[in-house]
């Protein structure tokens, strides 16, 4: 019901603005949608701020000042939702504007994946992760569809609460509650059938979590200890069976290519005989005798695989980079959060969706937040990759709430395209999930430890693998003919 009273307000505004005309009314429509959106996102973002005070080095007031910016930014979609359904108001009537709020709603979403290097966090439809049989939706509309249905629901709510004909509103609820039953009950259906766990050859995956305190992270110091963990806590993980070990997003504290340090995780790998998937930054010289801090260089976030032989098999680098976490967008205009990009270093995006081969298979990682951009993980499964793995570190995030909405979003990814998906943080949350999302292990925040579970490779495509967010990119068409109608109505 989320949505539920920003609807009402929009179709049965104060007699006032009844009367007044429709710029006044739209810019109303505005500020109430804005209004909304600052609420969204400053409850679901407030981390950002210690993220930037404790980690970027920015005072408190320039910090607020630069999250305020991104919320209000982030709020431009929920403004233009309420635009556009206050105009539907005006020009199609009450009825047809409720019960366009749901796919409107979605192309605002779908908006904030696209728009400027989109920021799709905390969309509706990731609350409903942990509620398993709706959640199975997503892997035939993706988590746009669990929104639209959300949306629905509000929608339908509003309707009941509005000046309507009361026999188009109780039909229109009946319809939403038949159509979340029904959800429900093929969700329940589908995970009780439990094809995806039963198919697929089995392979048995280790998550270490070092939970090295970012403070200590890049202390040259420490460099030998840190390295020493994870090497002690793999070792772990292979005695418990472990044949692919994930090491979190830049646990290897220098850069592995160049670092002489490297040659630990080989002779590891040989020793082992284990697949090894290590987070560090990668530096691409523009000269063969530029030093690493020359201006000129390219550096990446990267993961390294590291094969059986101890030989590097590929190189993922990250494509979706946080914004104002690893570069700051508009540097120029915004040049007072400098100091952020020079705590973190200033990256380049990866181009390439690169697969990792494991053995004879191939699966997938995404690095970090780059794990909420469905169509990049659903891009990875198309290609051929049978497991998903993501590596991060949420150390950035402290106690808040920001590691666990991090976790949900990459749960969400699993159901999606019907794969395991196997996680690890530096300071968590680590864990499995498996096709249905249903989590098979899963670590608490600032704990040293390694998990072990047998996932599968799996083929099997879901049909949001095949058709991606068609519900998305339909709600779009849907809103740009309603509005062009609504248009011919003035």
């Amino acid at each position: 019901m989320a949505l539920t009273p920003l609807i009402v307000a929009l179709v049965r505004p104060s007699a006032a603005l009844v009367r007044s005309r429709a710029p006044r009314t739209t810019r109303s429509a505005f500020f109430l949608g804005l209004l909304t959106g600052v609420g969204y996102f400053s409850g679901t973002l407030y981390w950002l701020v210690e993220t930037m005070t404790t980690f970027g080095g920015l005072p408190a007031p320039i910090a607020l000042l630069a999250a305020g910016l991104l919320v209000a930014y982030l709020s431009l979609f929920p403004a233009a939702f309420a635009v556009a359904v206050a105009r539907l108001r005006t020009s199609l009537g009450v009825p047809a504007a409720v019960l366009c709020a749901a796919p409107v709603w979605v192309a605002t979403e779908l908006g904030r994946q696209y728009v400027w290097d989109g920021f799709p966090w905390a969309l509706l439809g990731y609350s409903q992760v942990s509620v398993l049989p709706i959640a199975q939706l997503a892997s035939v509309t993706g988590v746009y569809g669990l929104s639209f249905l959300l949306a629905s629901t509000s929608a339908a709510a509003a309707l009941l609460l509005v000046d309507a004909g009361r026999r188009q509103r109780w039909t229109t609820a009946v319809v939403v509650v038949g159509l979340v039953a029904a959800c429900a009950l093929w969700g329940r259906w589908r995970i009780a059938q439990g094809s995806l766990t039963a198919s697929g050859d089995a392979i048995r995956v280790a998550v270490v979590q070092g939970n090295i305190a970012q403070d200590d992270k890049w202390n040259p110091a420490l460099r030998d200890e840190i390295i020493g963990r994870y090497v002690a806590m793999t070792r772990q993980a292979v005695a418990q069976g472990a044949t692919f070990v994930l090491w979190p997003e830049s646990s290897f504290p220098v850069y592995f290519e160049e670092d002489l340090r490297g040659h630990l995780v080989r002779r590891l790998a040989r020793e082992t005989g284990a697949t090894l998937l290590i987070g560090s930054d990668q530096i691409e010289r523009v000269r063969p005798d530029a030093t690493p801090d020359a201006l000129d260089n390219r550096l990446y976030n990267a993961a390294f695989l590291v094969k059986p032989d101890g030989s590097i098999g590929v190189v993922y680098r990250k494509m979706h980079l946080v914004p104002f976490g690893e570069y700051v967008p508009l540097q120029r205009l915004l040049f007072f959060v400098g100091p952020i990009v020079e705590a973190v270093s200033n990256f380049t995006p990866g181009d390439q969706p690169v697969l990792l081969p494991v053995g004879d298979r191939l699966v997938s990682t995404a690095i970090c937040y780059e794990v909420i951009y469905g169509n990049l993980i659903r891009r990875f499964v198309r290609d051929g990759s049978e497991l998903l793995t993501t590596i991060t570190n949420d150390a950035w995030y402290g106690w808040s709430s920001a590691a666990y909405q991090h976790w949900d979003q990459a749960a969400m990814r699993a159901i999606e395209n019907g794969r395991y998906l196997a996680r690890a943080a530096n300071t968590g949350v680590s864990g499995f999930v498996d096709p249905y999302g249903r989590v098979l292990q899963k670590s608490n925040l600032f704990e040293q430890t390694v998990l072990v579970d047998d996932v599968r490779l799996t083929r099997t495509p879901t049909l949001y693998t095949r058709a991606g967010d068609l519900i998305a990119w339909l709600s779009l068409a849907f809103t740009a003919a309603a509005l062009l109608a609504s248009r011919k109505q003035f």
